[in-house]
């Protein structure tokens, strides 16, 4: 099915509906087409695990099923096991799933996901999977996933609380991250790294380590990919801290909770910094294994076989592959603008400046017009301007 804006698609519960080498009806299960990059992503990763024969996948809120599916078609899954808690749906999966062939494993279920996972743990049934595509805040069902998975295993993880992590509702994201959360020029990018940081605090309470995938977001829900590790990687305790703003002047930093200090002080006078976290400081995107998802995708298509990724799915796959996520300091052109009184700089411009000046810097595959630099923000200000009014370069 080609690319559509969401407003300009309408589906009807029993239209036939092609995505990737899948065909599904939606029916009465909660499907959006515009999510397809999310699901298009979830292919290319399960091809990816190779360290296990076996490619066991537990969908806990499948929906429709059509993320079960296509892990089944297009992904290599040897087994699905698609769950959803509403019972209604159990009907629907049977059949949207009736299409996988027979050398999958297919079960079917309408359990709560908490109930189901620790149904899986007491039998130490594990999977090299699990899909957690959560409505909400699925902090409570984290601690439970990590225990069903393999080894290696991927937590791929998804939340629709826009508002807590973003600091549009302090308490909330208290009760429900253990965290603060403030108003941040790269708020998507503050909701993923808090969002890490449950897993990761989670993870390390089981002996376990944990290495962040790929990380994305539209806005609306929040996706990580979490490899679990059998034990944490050196100093990775070290990636868990805090990441502050000055509203008064935009400064950033950022400071692990294994060496807390004083914050350092601020340029402007009477600055307030707005502290986030506990949130993961480290990488957001595993470079090699997006180019090695890509690449097996190029390799598919070239053999004549189908491709997995739509549209907008190859342009989120490449945008991430062009950004680890570090330094965790990121801010928009357009707020680099507001404060220089004008319109934002050229993006590619001010990179250029940064690098010259010999500082690190490059766009957030997280967020369309930001960046990240560890220059200090005095500075990305005068280069910006330098910038401003600089001619571009002759093409």
């Amino acid at each position: 099915m080609p690319d559509q804006a969401p407003e300009a698609l309408t589906l009807a519960p029993e239209a036939l509906v092609e995505e990737g080498l899948g065909r599904f009806r939606p029916g009465g299960g909660f499907f959006r087409p515009e999510s397809r990059p999310s699901r298009d992503l979830g292919v290319l990763l399960l091809r990816s695990l190779t360290a296990s024969a076996e490619r066991r996948v537990l969908d806990l809120m499948a929906g429709c099923g059509v993320r079960s599916l296509r892990y089944g078609l297009e992904g290599g899954a040897t087994a699905v096991w698609a769950n959803d808690a509403d019972p209604e749906r159990l009907l629907l999966l049977q059949r949207n799933l009736a299409a996988l062939p027979a050398a999958v494993t297919v079960r079917h279920s309408a359990h709560q996901a908490h109930r189901l996972l620790a149904d899986c743990l007491l039998r130490q049934e594990r999977f090299e999977l699990v899909d957690l595509d959560a409505f909400g805040c699925p902090t409570a069902l984290v601690p439970l996933a990590l225990e069903v998975l393999a080894f290696d295993g991927v937590l791929y993880l998804a939340s629709t609380d826009g508002r807590s992590p973003t600091g549009h509702d302090r308490p909330a994201a208290i009760r429900s991250l253990g965290a603060a959360a403030r108003a941040h020029p790269a708020s998507w990018e503050l909701a993923l790294r808090l969002q890490i940081g449950v897993v990761a605090r989670a993870a390390w309470a089981l002996g376990r380590g944990i290495q962040p995938l790929f990380s994305f977001s539209e806005g609306r829900t929040f996706r990580t990919a979490i490899r679990l590790r059998r034990r944490p990687a050196q100093r990775e305790e070290q990636q868990l801290g805090l990441l502050a703003h000055c509203h008064g002047c935009g400064e950033q930093w950022s400071q692990s909770l294994l060496q807390l200090r004083r914050w350092p002080a601020c340029a402007c006078a009477g600055g307030t910094l707005a502290v986030s976290g506990p949130l993961w400081l480290g990488p957001l995107q595993d470079l090699p294994l997006l180019e090695s998802m890509a690449a097996a995708e190029v390799a598919v298509v070239a053999a004549g076989g189908p491709a997995s990724l739509g549209l907008a799915g190859g342009r989120l796959l490449r945008a991430l592959g062009r950004d680890a996520g570090e330094p965790a300091r990121c801010w928009s052109s357009a707020e680099v603008g507001r404060r220089l009184g004008g319109g934002p700089p050229r993006l590619e411009a001010l990179l250029a400046a940064l690098h010259q000046d010999g500082w690190s810097a490059g766009p957030s595959g997280v967020m369309a017009g930001s960046f990240r630099s560890d220059a200090p923000w005095p500075r990305i200000l005068e280069l910006a301007a330098c910038a401003a009014v600089s001619p571009p370069a002759p093409r």
